[in-house]
């Protein structure tokens, strides 16, 4: 089944990211996924569990397949079998969530995988309902260049984090300055993709309502939330 906004799991992505001869490495774009079933709790009060259980891999479908189109290899991280399932059935690569568990240690079994392979990596958060491929395509044109890069959302998280090299992770309320103090110096990028993710009641209604958005509301089990 495809998702609105989604794409068809009928090709195989996973050795489609090889670079060519003389070309500068693909970088690792990295999904962490913790659940279906646990996303989106701050639209309880809106959303019933499947609905929230629909957008959340709604959103996740539209997020791989705009980081595909930007030229990134993706990776998907999570604890949840669905979900390793979901990637593996789409043709992407998949990795369990290590022990240690939770964003940030999803975040750094990310970029160990990219530096096993000699790769820089980006980090996006699933749940980017405006984001577009030309957006991501500009932190990954950063990353190959050897750049730090840093997306924040509005409400001070970090949307994007890319590098090359073991990273260093703060996830959490306020982590966009936790990373913004870490070094090398950070390329931001302010962009309203990576500004708007899906937090709360408000952050839906706003989604729904912009163009970039409006594949939301394509999502039968939405209705008129």
């Amino acid at each position: 089944m495809c998702w609105p906004g989604g794409s068809s799991p009928t090709t195989d992505r996973r050795e489609a990211d090889e670079e060519p001869d003389g070309q500068a490495p693909v970088p690792i774009a990295g999904l962490p996924i913790r659940s279906w079933d646990g996303a989106n709790q701050r639209l309880a009060q809106r959303l019933d569990p499947s609905a929230r259980r629909a957008l959340a891999e709604a959103l996740a479908s539209r997020t791989a397949r705009t980081a595909e189109e930007a030229g990134g290899g993706l990776l998907v991280v999570s604890s949840d079998p669905q979900v390793l399932r979901w990637a593996e059935d789409g043709g992407r690569r998949a990795v369990p969530e290590p022990e240690e568990g939770g964003l940030n240690g999803a975040a750094r079994a990310i970029a160990e995988f990219a530096v096993r392979r000699g790769r820089p990596w980006l980090i996006l958060h699933s749940d980017l309902p405006c984001l577009i491929a030309e957006e991501v395509a500009g932190a990954i044109r950063a990353v190959r260049a050897g750049r730090r890069v840093l997306a924040p959302s509005y409400d001070g998280g970090t949307s994007a984090h890319g590098g090359t090299g073991p990273g260093r992770f703060a996830y959490g309320p306020g982590s966009f300055h936790r990373h913004l103090r870490a070094s090398p110096p950070p390329l931001v990028l302010a962009r309203l993709g990576f500004l708007l993710d899906m937090d709360s009641p408000a952050d839906l209604e706003t989604a729904r309502r912009h163009p970039r958005g409006a594949w939301l509301n394509r999502i039968p089990q939405l209705g008129n939330a």
